[in-house]
């Protein structure tokens, strides 16, 4: 099945994922006019009536580029959305994207009602849901979304625990539609082996926090080129849904790694999110390909190094 226009003629196969404080117009930005999907969640932009001018601005940025360089490829933006009950901004977010015309959804926790589907499909707008397992993906699907994106072992932020091989293995079963992958897809290499084992496009989000334009502290940054894959923790202590962190930010925080309770998953809220805002700030999500990252260069630099990279690894296999 072809990939949906929107997806088509990108500089490299990769969305980048949106990232709770740290997605701001500034990277979504740079990440677009490298030639790939940039994204934000909507609930980064507070108050919520800075939703709109987030995305004014972002459009009308994109529009300059395009027109000063007109043979540029320049990637479309996507919003994500959080599908939970907690969200009291939802239902706004929605309209405000759908009345701009997002190119892109993406849906998290729950599967999208069927209304939001609609509206995002009646200017030819597509959704892709994230999911963790089968059921998941099965659920999502019933919904109907266009795509979907397969949170995978070693994931940052919210996370599952299957092996990439086996989710998009049995996810390819049973839909030839678009397939995202995340799971500590740090190089090159790790793109083209995303679409080796089935997967369209890779989903990437750690690797953009230790760039120049992410809206993330230097200390969390540094963190990052500091950390190897042992220094990531699974726990859902900070939201109520499992995910993996640093390490040295639980241990800052006075918590110990080893010794963390379980959160009541009923907890989760996403209302104003000042609590959580609070937490996520202190404690820095991170996937396990945090040891593949060494340096801090600009979106630009960093997109152009994936490019070789990728290039390289298509050379080395004897792929076109």
């Amino acid at each position: 099945m072809a990939l949906p226009a929107v997806l088509q003629h990108l500089a490299l196969p990769v969305v980048a994922s949106p990232m709770f404080i740290v997605s701001y117009p500034e990277l979504v930005l740079a990440q677009c006019k490298a030639g790939i999907v940039g994204s934000f969640p909507a609930l980064n932009a507070r108050p919520p009536e800075l939703l709109d001018e987030w995305l004014t601005q972002i459009q009308a940025s994109l529009a300059e580029h395009k027109a000063a360089h007109p043979d540029a490829n320049i990637g479309p933006i996507a919003v994500n959305q959080i599908v939970h009950q907690s969200n009291a901004r939802l239902e706004r977010d929605v309209r405000v994207c759908v009345e701009h015309e997002v190119p892109i959804f993406i849906t998290s926790l729950r599967a999208p009602v069927k209304e939001m589907i609609d509206a995002v499909h009646s200017y030819g707008g597509i959704v892709l849901h994230d999911v963790i397992n089968i059921r998941h993906a099965q659920k999502a699907l019933e919904a109907g979304v266009d795509g979907l994106i397969l949170v995978a072992a070693g994931a940052g932020g919210h996370a599952g625990t299957t092996s990439p091989f086996a989710l998009v293995g049995e996810v390819r079963r049973i839909f030839d539609g678009p397939i995202v992958l995340s799971g500590s897809i740090a190089n090159g290499g790790s793109i083209l082996a995303a679409q080796a084992m089935g997967a369209d496009l890779a989903y990437m989000g750690t690797r953009f926090i230790a760039t120049r334009e992410a809206h993330a502290h230097e200390s969390y940054k540094s963190a990052i080129v500091d950390a190897s894959a042992a220094d990531i923790i699974y726990t859902n202590l900070f939201t109520g849904v499992h995910g993996n962190y640093i390490r040295e930010s639980i241990v800052n925080a006075g918590l110990d790694p080893e010794a963390l309770p379980e959160s009541d998953k009923t907890a989760m809220n996403f209302g104003d999110g000042s609590s959580k805002t609070k937490a996520w700030k202190d404690i820095w999500g991170a996937g396990q390909g945090v040891g593949l990252m060494h340096d801090v260069p600009s979106v630009g630099e960093l997109v152009a190094r994936l490019k070789q990279e990728y290039d390289e690894a298509k050379a080395r296999i004897g792929v076109a």
